[in-house]
């Protein structure tokens, strides 16, 4: 009896050490497993970054091109309206410099 009694023990413990090493390696694998999810989310989240980020880009850029080509349309026409006043008011400089030195 105390043989049989050894054996069983034995056989416990030898299937407590074994269940043990399962436990160890599946819990080794449930870690590789969440570091191989964590990083493959981290992945798409970047990707998705990157994604949003080149349309924004694109979106400010084509935003900034428009209020360039509005801001440039602008300073023409003021241009314009300055060029005017200035030719009109040379008429008026010339003819008031001609009277001058003609009455000098």
């Amino acid at each position: 009896m105390p043989l049989e009694a050894v054996r069983i023990i034995r056989a416990v413990e030898d299937e407590t050490r074994h269940a043990k090493t399962l436990a160890w390696q599946n819990a080794r694998d449930a870690i590789e497993e969440a570091h191989r999810s964590g990083e493959e989310g981290v992945a798409r989240s970047l990707a998705r970054a990157e994604t949003e980020i080149a349309y924004l880009t694109r979106v400010s850029d084509q935003k900034a091109t428009e209020l360039a080509k509005d801001l440039a349309s602008k300073t023409a026409n003021k241009q314009a309206t300055l060029r005017a006043r200035a030719e009109r008011r040379l008429d008026a400089a010339a003819k008031l410099i001609v009277e001058r030195i003609v009455k000098v």
